[in-house]
């Protein structure tokens, strides 16, 4: 079982408000280098999707679950199907979105029972709560040549000391996909 961390990033850090959903001054960021920038499976998951476990905090699953269910690409349809663990401590119906299921229990414990795969994409909360568990295992980030100068960082200062393996670097349209690993537990 692996921990995968996806972010969308821009040169300085920032993950916040990529596609401007949180209406910040500077949000959608990511969705300025056109759609095509984001669409389908650019963090290269493939069939961890099918084998894996998303991990979504309540946020992110708010907004994906009024994006994905209306979509029926081959991503789109990957993403519906795949089991969905949201940390909430306010929803109580995920019925929205086919396969969601709330995490009852200690988050930090539930990862670590977990087989299989699992997939964190934004939800920066839960994140950096495996982050200070030393939990996440891989971190797919897709940089976009954007400098914002403000926001929420994926790193921020205090951040526990890493050292990771860069195992691929691709670009991808204006951005670039980077894979770094720590090395194995």
């Amino acid at each position: 079982m692996s921990v995968v961390v996806i972010e969308f990033i821009t040169l300085d850090g920032i993950v916040s408000d990529p596609d401007g959903s949180a209406g910040t001054p500077l949000g959608g960021w990511a969705f300025r280098h056109g759609p095509e920038a984001v669409a389908g499976d650019k963090f290269r998951l493939g069939s961890t999707l099918d084998d894996g476990v998303l991990l979504l905090g309540r946020r992110t699953w708010q907004l994906f679950s009024r994006l994905w269910p209306n979509r029926d690409d081959p991503f789109s349809r990957r993403m519906n199907a795949v089991p969905k663990l949201v940390a909430t401590r306010t929803l109580t119906d995920v019925s929205a979105w086919a396969g969601s299921h709330i995490l009852t229990g200690d988050l930090l414990d539930a990862v670590k029972r977990e087989r299989r795969d699992v997939v964190v994409t934004g939800s920066l909360g839960v994140v950096r709560q495996l982050m200070a568990e030393n939990l996440v295992d891989e971190y797919r980030l897709l940089t976009f040549p954007t400098v914002m100068g403000t926001g929420h960082r994926l790193f921020p200062e205090g951040t526990p000391h890493t050292e990771l393996r860069c195992l691929a670097a691709e670009q991808i349209g204006a951005a670039v996909l980077t894979r770094h690993r720590r090395p194995s537990r």
